[in-house]
């Protein structure tokens, strides 16, 4: 495995002193803990998130206006530290109230949830939005054990932009719950991987084998199927979403193509054609398109589907103009 990096314990410092090089003009670190921030200078609701590395530009890649205010970052498929989210929350707050944006993920609920625990002591209320949108993960009547994988991406621009509208806590975290109950995802890994700590893969596969149903952590998936066209595998997968949430005629979604790492624009292309043949198909309208590579898996191959079901009230957040150095709605 090559990786161009130099101690394998401090990837995740260095990335960052690297991010605020580029962008310190703009973004501000936490001082003790690996935390990103942008201020507050509208003393809105604030809104973080955070995670693992080893998933960019995903998190501090999505903090910015319209978008998050904050980023826990933890080590590499790690949940950040109760005071790494703590650092953030304080560095963030304006007196509005926090709201916290993640994905499912037993680790990160534990930490998150310290937090919020300190944060009242510090008399600083907090609100939480877990994302779990990969349908894969567990069955419709254990949703809630559902992992956060590519959602993210729709659900922090929306609570990004409640926040900027000037909204109280309660109506932000009502509208971003919303927008998390309508999204759902699915993926595939075409390969493994890596963690740079361990210079290992995190799971084997062979070279005619995908996993179907994969987690962000470099889980395997949850069966493993024969490598087939491109047109095949995303009917699959549109059929599990289908199958997860009622989208009929007349319905209007969001679609999100996410590149996991090393697949190429040519092949998330390709499956977004197909993505956009079946919901045509179906008389589903298309409100917006995005197809990048939003939430990775260090150099994993494979992709994920997202879609968000959307309203009036959805569709005027998600429109709203948001920018950071990785992502842009022009609005």
């Amino acid at each position: 495995m090559k990786k161009v990096i130099n101690d394998p314990n401090k990837v995740v410092q260095e990335m960052l002193e690297g991010f605020l090089y580029a962008h310190g003009n703009v973004y501000k670190k936490t001082p003790n803990e690996n935390g990103i921030y942008i201020e507050n200078e509208k003393k809105q609701v604030a809104v973080i998130t955070g995670g693992g590395s080893g998933h960019e530009p995903l998190f501090f890649g999505f903090v910015g206006e319209g978008l998050a205010t904050g980023a826990a970052v933890g080590n590499v498929f790690a949940a950040p530290t109760p005071n790494t989210i703590m650092e953030v929350t304080k560095a963030v707050d304006a007196g509005k109230g926090v709201l916290y944006v993640y994905g499912n993920y037993s680790g990160d609920t534990l930490n998150f949830d310290m937090a919020s625990e300190l944060a009242e002591f510090e008399d600083i209320h907090t609100a939480t939005v877990l994302v779990n949108d990969d349908i894969a993960s567990a069955s419709k009547e254990e949703a809630h054990n559902r992992r956060g994988i590519a959602g993210d991406v729709f659900v922090i621009k929306v609570a990004g932009a409640a926040a900027a509208e000037g909204l109280p806590l309660e109506k932000v975290t009502e509208i971003t719950q919303k927008a998390a109950n309508s999204t759902r995802s699915i993926g595939v890994a075409l390969s493994p991987g890596s963690i740079p700590s361990t210079g290992r893969y995190t799971f084997e596969i062979a070279e005619d084998e995908i996993e179907f149903g994969l987690g962000i952590h470099g889980e395997a998936g949850i069966r493993t199927e024969k490598i087939m066209e491109a047109d095949k595998l995303t009917q699959i997968m549109m059929e599990y979403i289908f199958d997860d949430i009622e989208i009929t005629e007349g319905d209007e979604v969001c679609i999100l193509v996410n590149g996991l790492g090393s697949t190429t624009l040519m092949e998330l292309f390709i499956v977004n054609r197909k993505v956009t043949e079946i919901l045509l198909e179906k008389g589903v309208k298309i409100h917006h398109t995005d197809v990048n590579n939003y939430c990775t898996t260090q150099e994993m191959a494979g992709f994920s589907i997202t879609l968000m079901k959307v309203d009036e009230e959805l569709k005027t957040y998600y429109d709203k103009p948001a920018y950071s150095p990785y992502y842009f709605k022009r609005g």
